[in-house]
């Protein structure tokens, strides 16, 4: 890509990091699932065990289309991303089955399952650029079930709880009129094993500030989070000024970082931490059933060309909150910004989009909350 072909670029749009010779260079696309771009540069060897271990993943089902050696190919891609958090089932629920099992047993348990993020990751037709744009959890939307049926309006979130993948995913269909292309499930758990993986992922923290709802102090500079320390981080919003807001860009950026740090790390380049790595994203993961290995695979090679500086991170328009006598503190979407951001998604030109709009970039690393 051109300098020319990008969107103008505004102090605070984007990470101004120095590159280095691995961001440099092109890089393939394992997944885009958890909206981490996971580089890998190897011979067969290397992608036989990685379509191996894709190929064991659990699957649910999201269409009734038939298979297709690669439907994916030749065309722009709208894959759902959900971040899960597992409850404590009701009584009666079972305790021990899997997102997948509880999917395909025709009784999705209602409230075992919690999906406070949601992102959709758009991929263009030129596989240029990455898109990954996040819908804020409490926003007011009508919700749809598992059979395509709506009959009341609802935080965005409770689309999954209530009604399980099927239903999160025509909620996310009509309320912005995409069609979603692949489904990708992953327990939060899997950020502390991703970032042990890699060895720690630093962050910025610009002020002290206590969370209450987690019991965690956190301190002013720059901080090597892992483990349990980097699932705190991405699920604060307590204490934060803007709360979910906060929380989204700070997902966001703990993405990019964990992007930035897998380059600088060699995970690419050493089998053994490469293989941990897909491990740890692996095992807590669940994609749709129409999604194999080897279309996963050849979704990588056609994004060889991609780099950090061309992964976009973004928020849904939000026109502000309100309180709702039912459900709360809501989030009320910017209708006309959505249908302006949507349109654009859906022609494939989101380029166009931001630059209308460059505020909606997630700002560089320093100036997250």
């Amino acid at each position: 890509m051109t300098d020319a072909s990008r969107p103008p670029r505004r102090p605070g749009s984007r990470a101004r990091n120095r590159k280095t010779f691995r961001q440099r260079h092109p890089f393939i696309v394992w997944t885009i699932v958890l909206a981490i771009l996971l580089p890998f540069v190897g011979g067969a060897a290397y992608a036989w065990n990685i379509k191996r271990k894709l190929d064991d993943l659990e699957t649910v089902k999201l269409t009734t289309k038939g298979a297709e050696p690669d439907p994916d190919e030749g065309r722009a891609l709208n894959i759902l991303l959900l971040g899960s958090d597992k409850g404590e089932p009701r009584e009666g629920q079972p305790k021990n089955t899997t997102i997948a099992e509880d999917a395909a047993s025709g009784d999705w348990p209602a409230g075992k399952y919690r999906s406070d993020t949601m992102m959709i990751v758009h991929i263009p037709k030129n596989r240029k650029q990455v898109y990954l744009i996040s819908i804020p959890r409490d926003s007011y939307v009508p919700i749809y079930d598992a059979e395509g049926d709506t009959t009341h309006s609802e935080k965005i979130n409770a689309a999954f709880s209530v009604g399980g993948p099927m239903a999160a995913t025509h909620t996310v269909e009509n309320l912005t009129g995409l069609s979603i292309d692949h489904l990708a499930i992953i327990d939060w758990e899997g950020f502390k094993d991703l970032s042990t993986a890699v060895g720690g992922v630093e962050v910025t923290i610009p002020r002290a500030f206590y969370d209450p709802k987690q019991k965690v102090q956190w301190e002013a500079g720059r901080q090597v989070l892992k483990g349990n320390k980097a699932l705190q981080y991405v699920r604060t919003r307590y204490g934060l000024i803007g709360g979910d807001f906060d929380r989204i860009k700070r997902q966001q950026n703990f993405m990019r970082a964990l992007m930035g740090k897998m380059l600088d790390s060699g995970v690419t380049a050493n089998p053994k931490r490469l293989s941990d790595t897909v491990g740890a994203l692996t095992k807590n993961l669940t994609v749709d059933e129409g999604w194999s290995g080897t279309a996963m695979v050849r979704l990588a090679l056609s994004l060889r060309g991609i780099t950090t500086e061309d992964v976009t991170f973004m928020t849904a328009p939000v026109q502000g909150t309100d309180t709702h006598p039912t459900y709360g503190s809501i989030v009320v979407l910017q209708q006309d910004r959505m249908t302006e951001l949507f349109t654009a998604v859906k022609k494939d030109k989101v380029k166009d989009y931001l630059e209308k709009y460059p505020d909606d970039v997630l700002p560089d690393a320093e100036e997250v909350r």
